[in-house]
Parts: structure tokens; sequence; C-alpha cells
């Protein structure tokens, strides 16, 4: 399966632009997989952790985030962030 573009953002910096297998998203609706190819979608997010895996079956990174957007586009994720910790 083809890669999904990801991109992370806060008010103060870009944290991540990159190819990766999957994010998981801590919607405020509930927790949405996101894989290169997924439908056109929007959410908010609620306080959490966003999932980063680089590849099929790894130990997923988590970036804390606090409020903010998710969109998946023809571009791929795009998360928009009130604000983000790499360290989580």
């Amino acid at each position: 399966m083809a890669d999904l573009h990801f991109v992370i953002v806060t008010p103060e910096r870009q944290l991540r632009s990159e190819d990766v297998y999957m994010v998981v998203v801590p919607g405020t609706e509930g927790q949405s997989g996101i894989l290169a190819g997924h439908a056109p979608y929007m959410t908010t997010l609620q306080d959490g952790d966003v999932e980063v895996y680089k590849s099929a079956g790894a130990t997923p990174e988590r970036i804390r985030v606090s409020g903010g957007f998710a969109e998946v586009g023809p571009g791929g994720l795009t998360i928009l962030a009130e604000g983000a910790d790499e360290a989580a």
C-alpha cells in the first residue's frame, strides 16, 4: 500500500512532514485510523495522543495534542493542533 503523507503543525511551528503507514487521530467522536487512500474527512481533536505508525506492525510514535483539527484530503493527512508535544 502507498504511504500516507502526514503533516502536523501548531501556531508556533511545523512538527513533522513525512510519509508514514498509518496515523491514529484522537477525534472528538472517537479515534480514527487513517491510511493512504482514506476518503476525505475532517474532525475536531480532543486532547490525547496521535499515534504515528512508520510501517505496518511498527510500534507507534506518540505526539500529545491539545485541541485543533485533522483533515484528510488528496494531499494526505494534515493536523492543525492548538498545542503538541513530541516527547509524549
